[in-house]
């Protein structure tokens, strides 16, 4: 094989590994998806089987998140990338630590949803927790679609849908003071659905910080901290500074 050949294979063998790393990824973030709609289910079906086996399946995610790193490291041991390749690699390990967490989440509704199942639900059904974890699930579907197409309009998008998300567990953890306060007999229910609140609340953070990976791949930049108007600003001026990656 000829230097240039060889130079040719060892390219595209190196963007084997890269692009079979990625695939991994959103087959880790599909999971972590599937993990939190089931917990949800069990939650409002009073399933109490199925949140136990969220619970149960976490080990899935962690499995994954090891195998992924493992692989990241075997990259960085042979292929000593440069430049962009290196952002994608530190930012797929980072990506993938938010989606463990996030199957840690997942996990905690899936108990809570378990202990929810044994007390009686109330009228509408955990209406609130419903809209919220449709939210959430909106912010982590986007996060994911950001990263797979490298798509910062996308990700910026995101980021503006966790202020709803906020907006919305604040206002479950008010009512549920007003409630406990009213009816100490609730006390022990609706800490319960405050801890699923706050559960959903987290993985709106963690999509969210997938969303930052997903820039600094593209442009380079850490915009961790950064609130939403300076980060669009920031987005704007690495555009114009580098184009050809918008």
């Amino acid at each position: 094989m000829e230097v240039e050949d060889l130079g040719q294979h060892i390219s595209r063998r190196f963007n084997e590994d890269l692009e079979g790393v990625r695939s991994k990824v959103l087959a880790m973030g599909g999971l972590v998806e599937q993990q939190l709609e089931q917990a949800v289910l069990a939650l409002t079906e009073g399933d109490s089987e199925l949140g136990l086996k969220v619970a149960h399946d976490d080990y899935k995610v962690n499995r994954m998140e090891v195998n992924i790193d493992e692989a990241c490291s075997r990259i960085l041991a042979t292929r000593a990338p440069a430049a962009g390749d290196l952002r994608l690699i530190v930012a797929i390990i980072k990506t993938i630590a938010d989606l463990e967490r996030i199957g840690d989440e997942a996990e905690k509704i899936g108990v809570l949803a378990a202990n929810l199942a044994a007390v009686e639900r109330p009228a509408n059904n955990y209406r609130e927790l419903r809209n919220l974890s449709t939210h959430v699930s909106n912010m982590l579907n986007g996060a994911l679609d950001a990263f797979a197409r490298l798509d910062v309009e996308g990700a910026l998008e995101v980021f503006k849908s966790d202020e709803i998300v906020d907006e919305e567990y604040e206002a479950i953890y008010r009512q549920g003071i007003t409630f406990m306060m009213e009816d100490p007999r609730l006390i022990s229910r609706v800490m319960d659905c405050t801890w699923v609140a706050r559960a959903l609340e987290r993985i709106g953070d963690h999509a969210k910080n997938i969303c930052e990976y997903v820039i600094y791949m593209v442009h380079g930049k850490d915009v961790r901290y950064t609130g939403l108007e300076n980060l669009e600003a920031e987005v704007k001026n690495a555009v114009r500074a580098n184009p050809a990656a918008s």
